[in-house]
């Protein structure tokens, strides 16, 4: 059974990725393409690798967080907000006359992702150096967290930090697109949290259904992933680490808005892994953790703690 190792619970988690502002349309009726939908707009603060850590801060987990935004109104609520959840940002770089990264997401009346715009160029600020310049970090990291929004050269000086540090290094892949940079990475990854879609281009193997899916994450273990998780919406996730496998199904639950969930299902596996949880109870942790989220019109679920997991937690 893969497990992080022992007595790492009590370290920070080190993540590394976007930090930025989420911008939801939701939609009250049937969407037309081409013309203007009545609904409603909200802003909350989103980027993969800062939800990551606001739900490990939430969970209890000291956090660090390295990522970039700019010196404006947008960068400066992100960076109070990030700070009131707990996490560390003292290393996040502030740019100046930059822009705040965003994302900008169109729902439909349920809630499902229609199209998104991600603009998470401001990233490029988080080169190879300076990560080296915060080598510490990497050494009191009980894991390093990456989201594939990350330029290549900063991904691989990520990892090749943490492999120096004898870190594990766990990676979200973010998009189908994004995915495709960690394909070089996967035997060095701790554990890897593709959606189907994901999972197919970090693989080149079909993911639509339960068996396909359990056969993809079979295989990122066969070329080194420690624990491969595959989420599939309302179909819940399959997982694999080493001779374990299998599916676990979605909770039942209202569906608010799907932004934020697969990042909630990240952290809280992550925080089970570090705190010695067996696999198949972390990963269940991992489907109740998104449920939560999946309820909130919140990125970040703001009910998030470990007792609220449990006790939706069905075994």
């Amino acid at each position: 059974m893969a497990q992080a190792e022992e007595g790492r619970g009590e370290r920070p988690v080190l993540v590394i990725g976007a930090a930025g502002l989420d911008l939801k349309g939701y939609a009250t009726g049937a969407l037309r393409l081409g013309a203007t939908n009545p609904g409603q707009v909200r802003r909350s603060v989103g980027g993969v690798a800062r939800n990551i850590a606001e739900n490990l801060a939430r969970l209890g987990q000291p956090v660090f967080l390295i990522s970039a935004v700019a010196d404006d109104e947008a960068g400066c609520w992100v960076l109070e907000r990030t700070r009131g959840a707990g996490v560390e940002i003292s290393h996040v770089a502030v740019v100046p006359q930059g822009r705040t990264g965003t994302y900008l997401a169109v729902l439909d009346e349920q809630g499902n992702l229609v199209v998104a715009v991600d603009d998470m160029g401001i990233l490029e600020t988080i080169t190879p150096r300076y990560l080296q310049d915060r080598r510490s970090l990497f050494e009191q990291a009980a894991m390093v967290v990456l989201d594939a929004n990350l330029s290549p050269a900063a991904l691989r000086s990520a990892i090749r930090l943490a492999r120096r540090c004898g870190v594990p290094v766990a990676a979200d892949p973010t998009s189908p697109t994004l995915a495709m940079r960690l394909r070089p990475f996967l035997p060095e990854l701790f554990l890897v949290t593709p959606n189907a879609a994901e999972a197919e281009a970090l693989t080149g193997l079909p993911a639509s259904n339960i068996d396909e899916a359990l056969f993809a994450a079979r295989y990122l273990t066969a070329l080194g992933v420690q624990v491969a998780i595959i989420t599939m919406a309302e179909m819940g996730l399959v997982y694999a680490a080493g001779d374990l496998s299998g599916h676990i199904p979605a909770l039942r639950t209202e569906i608010v808005d799907f932004t934020g969930a697969g990042d909630a299902l990240t952290a809280a596996v992550i925080f089970a892994l570090l705190h010695e949880i067996p696999v198949e109870e972390a990963v269940r942790l991992g489907v109740a953790a998104a449920a939560l989220t999946l309820r909130s019109r919140e990125t970040v679920s703001p009910e998030l703690s470990l007792e609220r997991l449990y006790e939706q937690l069905v075994i």
